[in-house]
């Protein structure tokens, strides 16, 4: 599987030219490798070259078990790591590095001339982890099964007088009772005009009849992420909020409707955003439609009006379209879709209907 997974990123370094490339980004790392590790300030580094010839380096501090398919090229804090690192890369030929490379170390390489030139080559990693293979899928469906199950829960954390901060810590106990890793970002929790600021995060509101209440949360599983959105109203509904919720629901179900192989990420968000704004909201669907996810909350990669990079088989997204209208109200709606050879399908199963929680 990891073989696959290397082999796929040294296909993309070649179409971009490249013979060798540096990945420090933990995550990525990860997928490559199947070890975590998270070095904090200090150097981690997995070298691969077309030749086959790859490298793990690790800070004697770490600790990594068994294989990680390739062999582990061991220093401690007060050995030269770039040095070491240079030592086994071709300075006769330009050399990738991943975006989250420090520049403290990526100056260090730039200085040693461990290669004849210096690359971004994140998208050699990016493009291979945004298409998940079938043991990333099953891991993504158990994730999003898990967070519907929580999401099932999470309504029952709606109650007179409650705020937004209980709620969240009330969610923290249900994704450990149902045998997560724990949330994939911290919960938002959005009562009435809470909900129209952009990621609010939970403070001391205390919830009202006729408040709308966003959830937008995720747990993690096998060190693969979830993420969901959904919105109820406590006890009531103005015709403003119905209106609102309605039209965020048919932007949602279409977008999901039009997702195929083949298209361009624009042309999904535009399906969303003209149905919003036909509607006489477009100014108030303020972020793009959706992101990438995958062993990160934030995969690279967007569903945006400017993204022209094509769909293809295998992805995962999220599709979450919004309507924020400041001092009143908020409603999004946001599902995981999976891209499948004729269309796509959601990961999430909790409904999608206005629900008015009593």
């Amino acid at each position: 599987m990891y073989q696959e997974r290397i082999d796929r990123v040294l296909k993309n370094m070649e179409e971009m030219g490249l013979e060798q490339m540096i990945v420090t980004d933990p995550p990525s790392i990860f997928y490559l490798t199947g070890k975590w590790i998270l070095p904090n300030e200090r150097l981690l580094a997995l070298y691969l070259n077309k030749n086959g010839n790859h490298k793990l380096f690790v800070n004697r501090l770490f600790t990594v078990d068994g294989d990680a398919g390739m062999e582990k090229v061991w220093f401690s804090d007060t050995d030269p790591g770039c040095q070491i690192i240079a030592g086994y890369t071709d300075h006769d030929n330009p050399l990738g590095i991943d975006k989250k490379m420090a520049a403290r170390f990526l100056l260090e390489l730039m200085e040693l001339g461990a290669g004849s030139s210096f690359k971004n080559a994140s998208e050699c990693v990016d493009g291979a982890r945004r298409i998940k293979d079938e043991d990333e899928k099953e891991k993504m469906i158990l994730a999003s099964k898990l967070n519907d199950a929580a999401m099932l829960q999470f309504r029952g954390l709606i109650k007179e007088g409650v705020t937004e901060l209980e709620v969240a810590a009330g969610m923290n106990a249900i994704y450990k009772e149902l045998g997560t890793e724990g949330p994939s970002f911290g919960p938002l929790v959005s009562f009435g005009a809470n909900a129209a600021i952009g990621h609010h995060k939970p403070d001391s509101t205390v919830l009202k009849e006729g408040d709308c209440v966003l959830f937008d949360v995720g747990c993690k599983k096998n060190s693969y992420c979830s993420d969901m959105t959904r919105t109820f109203f406590y006890k009531s509904v103005s015709e403003k909020g119905r209106e609102v919720y309605e039209i965020v629901k048919k932007a949602n179900l279409a977008a999901q409707a039009a997702m195929k192989p083949g298209m361009r990420f624009c042309d999904i968000d535009k399906v969303a955003r003209n149905i919003i704004t036909e509607a006489g909201y477009g100014p108030y669907f303020t972020h793009r439609l959706g992101h990438c996810i995958g062993i990160e909350v934030h995969d690279a990669g967007d569903v945006s009006a400017v993204n022209q990079d094509i769909v293809k088989e295998g992805m995962i997204f999220s599709c979450e379209p919004g309507i924020y209208l400041p001092g009143e109200l908020g409603v999004r709606i946001e599902d995981l879709m999976l891209i499948t050879a004729d269309g796509a399908v959601s990961l999430n199963s909790d409904s999608k209907e206005l629900e008015i929680i009593q």
